[in-house]
């Protein structure tokens, strides 16, 4: 039976009941037998896999190593999959490197097929890969009930694995640009428009940066890492969101009544 996260509160409400929570709500989820069953098979079977081709040919197995990265949505691109993995991300043309969202990056050093020997033979990886499986599969069963708190769930994560494969203030800006779900958050929390993504990429870097200062008085993506500084991000990311969908659910009733009552 699957475990379902109790989330009975939207915005910063709900997100302080599932801090209260979350310890007894993701171990719950973790022991459930959907889970349990996906983390066994990886876990007696992943040691036995020595290339991507391997790998991206074992649906259980992409499965688990997809879904710890919040790649879900790939399990049928096996081709782009497994060239992702085997060029890994040490070189700077590997095609995980080239490409925008930087969580390709982190699968790719994570499983290490582009070494003599693939880091994922390594059982501390493994149970790395299993862990971060284990909480990205309950952020998404808590995304099911409210996205919102999925994403700020994601926050500290996609913070931590910023700042550790990217080094330099800008270049982690970009990473953050560049990791769909982090950027959104930012975006929400600065006060920016997602339009803002069509305009030159180091306008919108400055934009961040100058933003980041004035709200939080830091520009450097590191400093998210404090606890406090993060804690402040998910407030107002939750806070602003929650606005935003108001009143948007707002100017939809009033136009639906205002059609209701045929007033032009």
């Amino acid at each position: 039976m699957s475990f379902q996260p109790v989330v009975p509160l939207t915005g910063y409400v709900g997100w302080r009941f599932l801090e209260r929570t979350i310890e007894s709500q993701q171990t719950a989820f973790s022991e459930s037998q959907p889970i349990t069953r996906a983390t066994d098979y990886f876990r007696e079977n992943i040691g036995n896999v020595h290339t991507a081709e391997e790998l991206v040919n074992n649906r259980q197995l992409l499965e688990v190593t997809l879904g710890a990265f919040g790649l879900d949505d790939d399990i049928d691109n096996k081709a782009f999959i497994q060239k992702i993995l085997e060029d890994g991300a040490t070189d700077d043309d590997a095609l995980a490197n080239r490409l925008t969202d930087t969580r390709y990056a982190d699968l790719a050093d994570t499983f290490g097929f582009d070494n003599e020997l693939p880091r994922i033979n390594l059982s501390f990886v493994q149970e790395d890969v299993i862990d971060r499986f284990e909480k990205r599969q309950f952020e998404a069963a808590v995304g099911e009930q409210n996205n919102d708190l999925r994403l700020a769930l994601n926050i500290a994560q996609g913070v931590a694995d910023v700042t550790d494969d990217a080094s330099g203030v800008d270049a982690q800006w970009f990473s953050v640009m560049g990791n769909a779900p982090l950027r959104s958050v930012f975006e929400t929390a600065l006060g920016l428009s997602s339009s803002i993504a069509s305009i030159d990429i180091d306008d919108q870097l400055t934009i961040f940066q100058e933003r980041a200062q004035s709200v939080f008085g830091t520009d450097s993506v590191t400093d998210f890492n404090d606890p406090e500084i993060q804690e402040k991000l998910v407030r107002l990311f939750l806070i602003k969101s929650e606005a935003a969908n108001v009143g948007t659910i707002s100017g939809a009733s009033t136009a639906l009544a205002l059609l209701q009552s045929g007033v032009s």
